[in-house]
C-alpha cells in the first residue's frame, strides 16, 4: 500500500486513484457539483484555491490545492522508485538541458 501526499498532510492510496484532472473545464465543474450533491465530495484544500480534482475508484471526488502536474510527478516517482529531485535531473538529461 503506497500513500500519495495530496497536500496539507493528507494522503490517498495510489492504487485507488483513477484520474487527476485540472479544474478549468466545464465537465470538471459538473463532476464536482454532482459529487457534492451525492455527498461524495472530499475537500482537502483548507480554504485555498482548488487546483486539481482527484477521482477515486470508490466514486469519491477529492479537491486538492496541489497542481495536477505535481501529483502526477509524485505518482511517477513512486512507480519508478526514483526520488523527485533525481527525476528532474533525469528529465533534463533526456531533454538535453544539462
Amino acid at each position: 500500500m503506497q500513500l500519495l501526499n495530496i497536500g496539507f498532510g493528507n494522503t490517498v492510496m495510489v492504487d485507488r486513484v483513477i484520474a487527476v484532472i485540472n479544474t478549468g473545464s466545464s465537465p470538471a465543474r459538473k463532476l464536482k457539483e454532482l459529487a457534492k450533491n451525492g455527498e461524495r465530495l472530499i475537500d482537502v484544500t483548507e480554504g485555498r484555491r482548488t487546483r486539481s480534482i482527484i477521482i477515486m475508484d470508490s466514486n469519491h471526488i477529492i479537491l486538492s490545492s496541489v497542481q495536477p502536474d505535481t501529483i502526477s510527478q509524485r505518482i511517477l516517482a513512486m512507480q519508478t522508485g526514483v526520488h523527485l529531485s533525481e527525476y528532474k535531473d533525469l528529465h533534463k538529461l533526456e531533454l538535453g538541458q544539462e
